[in-house]
């Protein structure tokens, strides 16, 4: 059976579809925008959202949200994150960022799963740091500058294949798979 991933993000689909696809999970893109709670915790809104989609989507489906908590900011932008991005870009947080020396951060993603009798959520996150400026051509939002532990290189400057095995996404997208699964 295919599950549907609720998102208007392509960016976000096409990474869900390459993961799970390793998992032997098929998804269906459903394309469709949708108010979210406001709040810090990922968790939360994603499973409201999944539970405002009852009866709107059919299931099974999935949503998922994702927040960026840099400890420099005291956990901002945290689950603001994609709106802080389309208001002051990256340029305008990496403003933000100077001068500051905690530079440690953490991706925090939650993937919420509506069966067709509950909503099941599955988190993961990626720790890391925020880097100077801007580095690598690829992936989107924060990824040129999200440099995960372990490594040297941010999100935008790996391969998929890099990036997808050490994502916060994956993390949460690899418990779903199991879970479906099983």
């Amino acid at each position: 059976m295919t599950l549907r991933f609720v998102t208007s993000n392509p960016h976000k689909f096409r990474e869900a579809e390459r993961i799970l696809k390793g998992f032997g999970v098929n998804i269906r893109h459903a394309k469709l925008s949708y108010p979210e709670i406001r709040g810090d915790n990922p968790a939360e809104i994603a499973a409201d959202s999944a539970r405002k989609l009852k009866g709107k989507v059919k299931p099974p489906f999935f949503v998922e949200d994702t927040g960026l908590f840099v400890d420099g900011l005291n956990g901002f932008p945290g689950a603001y994150a994609a709106w802080v991005l389309s208001k002051i870009g990256l340029r305008g947080f990496l403003r933000l960022m100077k001068g500051v020396r905690r530079r440690d951060a953490v991706f925090r993603t939650a993937v919420a799963l509506f069966d067709g009798k509950r909503v099941v959520v599955f988190k993961g996150e990626a720790k890391g740091r925020i880097a100077p400026s801007e580095r690598g051509k690829g992936g989107f939002g924060y990824d040129s500058l999200f440099v995960p532990e372990g490594s040297r290189k941010t999100f935008a400057q790996m391969v998929e294949e890099e990036k997808d095995a050490v994502s916060h996404r994956r993390k949460a997208l690899e418990r779903l798979a199991h879970y479906w699964r099983n």
